[in-house]
């Protein structure tokens, strides 16, 4: 071997050693940058459904009346679902990790504010509060993911956390709500404070910020998106409590109609607009979006009424309440770890069509609950389909909406997705309260002589949710529908340069 080919080799030699430390350290580094954003993620959407349990307690605790309650959970839906447009894209514009820091900073002191309030009207400011930060911090961490991970099978992986810790969210609230309310309800919201802390602490090290778009800022439609939102959710909200004919209801939802229409035709306008209209130009997003709002709306009236079913009807009490839903998300959990490998094989449209139809089914299943039902035998099967479905399609549905995006768009698209996800929680809640109202009406002017009072309550209790459980089908019949004929087994297109 010359001279000049042993001075090569060792410099490759040389080179590789170097490299070696090096791309070791960017996968742990790229490790805990996930754990970051994924955990933020977790807080934000566990905080949806983990008072549903502890409700009982605040209740007796802080003296809220009947109908008071439910703001306890509206408040957050509403402040987060109202300001997630304006969050999105303000991260855009401002960089997404400060909005990351800022938003999950406001959501931690909120969280300690909330487990530490002393009346009512403390707690529900808390609530508020908490949804504020949750709308800055929450389009900003999908964000962050997609800038901080190439595109490729490294995004893909990532993705698939994130999908999991999102499906999952909502399921380990519930359990999460069970075993903390036995120690006390205020623990709902205090064990935040100590998770926020650590997220925040590792944010700025490990996470990359973005590049800022600066430009003059879309301020009409910051105001008017807000303010439609806020009404389009607050409608939703009352009607599942006070009906669709209620006066107040006609008027916040059509006023919300009204201005989002206004907010299309500002974007379709300004030059940095807050919701890009070309990020529904490509036909597989449209088609991810549409069933991002459907398998929401589907899950969030499902883990509402099965959780009164579970304890009205089969009388577990909050903590073994919680804990029935463990079977959904170790199912969920493994469906969502296989999924980027199976989306990887064989596209996303195949494995969305496969996960929404074992929803499917799972729902038709629940329609079939009566007031003799019995957790193994009507609910196990139920919650194991749901938690395959949702965890094999959320993965690809995420995935189809990010793919091909500029990255000044990943804010706003990140900001969309989450905005129609809690669109989707409060349409699917109020759509079925009324169906499963209409039914406790009926069953109580046409009562069965054959029963006892106890059982007559079960049995009006359980017909009444099996009843609503048909809007269920149709919600994720038509994300089905979606899934087989709008989508294909390929990436979208860029949404604009």
């Amino acid at each position: 071997m010359s001279a000049q080919e042993l001075n090569a080799t060792t410099t490759r030699v040389a080179a590789r050693v170097a490299e070696a430390p090096s791309e070791e350290h960017r996968k742990r580094r790229l490790k805990i940058a996930l754990g970051v954003i994924v955990t933020c993620q977790m807080m934000v959407i566990i905080d949806a459904t983990i008072v549903n349990i502890a409700l009982a307690r605040i209740q007796s605790s802080l003296h809220f009346s009947a109908s008071s309650l439910a703001w306890v959970q509206s408040a957050y839906s509403l402040a987060f679902g109202g300001l997630l447009l304006l969050g999105g894209r303000a991260g855009d514009v401002f960089g997404r990790l400060r909005l990351f820091i800022g938003g999950l900073a406001l959501f931690t002191l909120a969280s300690l504010a909330a487990g530490l309030a002393p009346t009512a009207g403390a707690l529900v400011a808390a609530r508020a509060a908490q949804g504020v930060g949750a709308a800055f911090a929450a389009p900003a961490s999908l964000a962050l993911l997609a800038t901080n991970f190439t595109e490729g099978p490294e995004r893909q992986r990532a993705l698939g956390v994130f999908s999991m810790i999102a499906g999952l969210g909502l399921t380990l609230g519930l359990i999460l709500g069970g075993l903390l309310t036995t120690a006390s309800w205020r623990w709902v919201f205090v064990i935040n404070v100590p998770v926020g802390i650590a997220v925040i602490a590792l944010a700025r090290p490990f996470l990359n910020e973005t590049p800022r778009h600066p430009a003059r800022f879309d301020v009409a439609g910051a105001i008017v998106s807000t303010a439609g939102m806020t009404s389009l959710v607050y409608g939703f909200i009352r009607a599942a409590s006070d009906g669709w004919s209620d006066s107040l209801t006609v008027v916040t939802l059509a006023v919300g109609v009204v201005l989002l229409l206004g907010f299309l035709l500002i974007e379709a306008k300004a030059e940095q607009p807050i919701m890009p209209l070309r990020l529904f130009a490509e036909r597989l997003r449209a088609g991810a979006y549409t069933n991002m709002l459907l398998m929401s709306a589907a899950m969030g009236s499902f883990f509402f009424f099965l959780s009164i079913f579970l304890q009205k009807v089969l009388d577990l009490s909050p903590l073994r309440a919680g804990l029935a839903f463990l079977p959904m998300a170790l199912v969920q959990f493994g469906g969502a770890r296989t999924a980027p490998k199976l989306v990887a094989r064989f596209g996303p449209k195949t494995i969305t069509a496969v996960g929404t139809a074992s929803a499917l089914v799972s729902a038709v299943w629940l329609t079939q609950l009566d007031g003799a039902s019995s957790y193994p035998g009507g609910v196990v099967g139920p919650l194991i389909l749901l938690g395959l479905g949702i965890g094999l399609a959320f993965m690809p549905l995420n995935m189809v909406i990010l793919a091909g995006l500029p990255l000044r768009d990943t804010g706003s698209a990140s900001g969309l997705l989450q905005c129609l996800q809690q669109i989707g929680l409060a349409v699917g809640i109020a759509v079925l309260t009324t169906v499963y109202g209409t039914s406790l009406r009926n069953s109580a002017d046409h009562p069965d002589a054959g029963l006892n009072p106890q059982a007559q309550v079960h049995h009006d209790l359980a017909h009444g949710i099996a009843t609503s459980f048909f809007v269920l089908v149709a919600f994720i019949a038509v994300a089905f529908v979606v899934a087989v004929f709008v989508f294909k087994n390929r990436k979208p297109a860029a949404a604009g340069t």
